[in-house]
């Protein structure tokens, strides 16, 4: 889902985007689906993780992708492109939502201030998960099954965190939070993710990183 994300962070791929970019606007279109094609998957992704329908994640994905090209001159070259496009992505999923008003009634722990505390249960600790971990089809099913079950503000900090694997400034700027409050949400959302799936699934990648190095790292 992530996978070629370490390449996207290289200057020589940098510089192509930018290229890719300009020639967008100088009318060139047809370079748009070269620039967006690594990012589909991830952005389709993210969708699904928050709305939860696989019809309303792809209309969410399309539409995000068609806003990004219509807006292509609004973007600001000191940001990655990547990042830019998952954030429209996650505004268009959070209006649907708010359309469909399907949090009316909020899962485990959003009915409390984010200040509030949340006691996890003695399991193997959390670890980032590995984009490879992630193509495996039942840790994405019963992940997906677990991210229902946690509240929107901390559905999408660990969707972006630690599956589109953004850094915290940019979870902070996508989401338009305080760093502070990304690290929060995102201790919280492991916490809570890691007593849904372990021991089941967490243990595989959480043997070897305690939860505390995790969050360090974060």
């Amino acid at each position: 889902m992530a996978a070629g994300t370490g390449l996207l962070e290289r200057p020589a791929q940098l510089d192509y985007e930018q290229r890719l970019i300009q020639r967008i606007r100088d009318g060139e279109h047809e370079a748009f689906d070269v620039l967006i094609r690594p990012y589909e998957k991830r952005v389709y992704a993210a969708a699904l993780a928050l709305l939860r329908n696989e019809a309303d994640a792809e209309d969410c994905a399309q539409e995000a992708v068609l806003k990004a090209f219509k807006n292509i001159r609004q973007f600001r070259s000191e940001a990655k492109f990547s990042t830019w496009l998952i954030q429209i992505a996650i505004n268009e999923a959070r209006m649907r939502r708010r359309k469909q008003r399907v949090d009316l009634t909020e899962p485990i722990e959003t009915g409390r201030k984010e200040e509030g505390t949340y006691a996890p249960r003695e399991f193997a600790d959390w670890r980032e998960i590995p984009s490879e971990t992630l193509e495996r089809k039942e840790v994405r099913e019963k992940l997906a099954e677990a991210l229902s079950s946690v509240g929107q503000m901390y559905r999408e900090v660990f969707v972006l965190r630690d599956m589109e694997q953004l850094s915290i400034e940019e979870t902070a700027q996508t989401l338009g939070i305080s760093i502070a409050s990304v690290k929060t949400r995102l201790l919280r959302a492991r916490l809570m993710l890691r007593d849904l799936l372990a021991p089941g699934l967490a243990g595989p990648w959480g043997r070897d990183l305690s939860l505390a190095k995790a969050v360090r790292q974060s």
